[in-house]
């Protein structure tokens, strides 16, 4: 493990002098390393293999380590070798990225990337894939927008933004936007705290079925209404719904002053919710968080925050 360490060591210190032309002799490494073959690599290179080999073991010599173990049956890598190899595919990825932003920013007037948001549903998410964004394409403007589901649909189509998260999947197909699932949260229901059903550690939701409950309004959550209805009749039952509300902090208060229930993402759990209780459903019910933009949009930016999106979805 000392080795390892090392050769991160002396790749960082690589970095720092190696002249552009340099990169050169990673490239070459990481195809030798994927093949473990010279002669599979030169070819896949268009170079020849005396030159492969002198470029790879030019560059063991700068760095002082042995990268690659060589007989004549086969290629392997080292430990070192193995740390190398992973560290040079990540430098090479910053150093296209650096690249392709350094071209974007000559055409003229760089582009901004306008995003929009619900910040009551993916404040989890969002401030990881901006600090990320930020990191990768430092020259390139970027906008938020604190806006509802709806509001961020009709703002794709415009042009006022170019990507939005949003909820339901099904509203996003009906426009015609493209859109990736990048979340799935536990559905929870929102009681008031004197409920009978808040004292139970999961609610049935077939036994909500004589209460009223609180909706969201098609215009700020398209789609809400037709899940909610389509969640109840699974259990047995339509529901009552008493109201429709623009704002989720608004479903909340309602739910406080023993008006319904709501079905909500556990996200919501994180606002102000005095006298609710949110329970567990008995049997799990998921909501769907997703990003969508129109499918004529195919500027790097964007396409470079959607890849970040979906890694940092991922854990990654």
């Amino acid at each position: 493990m000392r080795h390892a360490a090392a050769v991160l060591l002396s790749l960082v210190w690589a970095i720092a002098i190696f002249p552009p032309m340099e990169l050169r002799h990673l490239r070459y490494f990481i195809a030798v390393a994927e093949a473990l073959s010279f002669t599979k690599a030169a070819q896949k290179l268009h170079t020849s293999q005396p030159s492969l080999t002198r470029q790879v073991r030019s560059l063991e010599e700068e760095l002082g380590v042995r990268l690659l173990n060589r007989n004549k049956q086969r290629v392997s890598l080292t430990e070192e070798g193995t740390a190398f190899l992973d560290n040079s595919k990540k430098l090479l990825a910053h150093a296209q990225e650096i690249v392709q932003s350094i071209r974007h920013q000559g055409h003229r007037e760089i582009r901004p990337l306008n995003v929009g948001y619900v910040s009551n549903l993916f404040h989890d998410l969002l401030p990881g894939t901006l600090r990320t964004f930020r990191q990768q394409w430092p020259l390139v403007p970027l906008n938020l927008f604190d806006m509802s589901c709806g509001d961020q649909l009709s703002a794709l189509e415009t042009g006022m933004i170019d990507l939005a998260f949003v909820g339901l999947h099904e509203p996003i197909e009906k426009r015609g936007l493209r859109f990736r699932a990048i979340a799935s949260y536990e559905t929870v229901v929102a009681l008031p705290k004197d409920d009978p059903l808040a004292r139970k550690p999961a609610v049935d939701l077939k036994d909500l079925a004589p209460r009223f409950f609180i909706g969201m309004t098609e215009l700020s959550y398209p789609g809400y209404h037709e899940w909610l209805v389509a969640t109840c009749r699974r259990a047995g039952f339509t529901p009552k719904v008493l109201q429709d509300v623009a704002l989720e902090r608004t479903m909340i208060q309602t739910v406080a002053a023993g008006l319904g229930v709501a079905l909500v993402p556990e996200q919501l759990k994180k606002l102000p919710h005095d006298n609710v209780i949110f329970r567990p459903t008995s049997r799990p019910i998921r909501t769907e968080g997703c990003v969508a933009w129109k499918g004529d949009d195919l500027s790097p930016s964007l396409q470079a925050y959607l890849e970040i999106v979906e890694q940092i979805a991922r854990g990654e």
